[in-house]
């Protein structure tokens, strides 16, 4: 699956199954709650602090894809082609981060 078949199947989604988009302001609310369940898997699956036993079970897959939904549908709300802003982006990246890592003594 592409980006742009992503935001297809999340606009089908909402069309089928939801009554519209949330508006712009309670999905950005969404995103920052979803980023803090994928945080909070991360801190205490992968970092220093402990797994609640509650925690256990949490699948960060499954919360990544939470955020990756609400992505979708900021963008496809506010009209942005993602694969071609993550191309764009890509293309920067490259660019700009090729020598720049690649000379980080931080990173050998």
């Amino acid at each position: 699956m592409n980006i742009e078949n992503a935001q297809k199947q999340v606009d089908d989604w909402i069309k089928n199954h939801g009554v519209r988009y949330f508006n712009e302001l309670t999905n950005m609310a969404q995103l920052t709650e979803e980023v803090g369940e994928v945080a909070r898997i991360i801190a205490r699956r992968y970092g220093e602090q402990s797994e609640k036993e509650s925690d256990k079970n949490k699948d960060l897959g499954e919360e990544l894809a939470d955020v990756m939904f609400v992505v979708l549908c900021l963008a496809n709300q506010t009209g942005i082609d993602l694969q071609d802003a993550f191309e764009k982006k890509l293309d920067i990246k490259t660019e700009r981060d090729h020598d720049r890592h690649h000379n980080n003594k931080k990173l050998k």
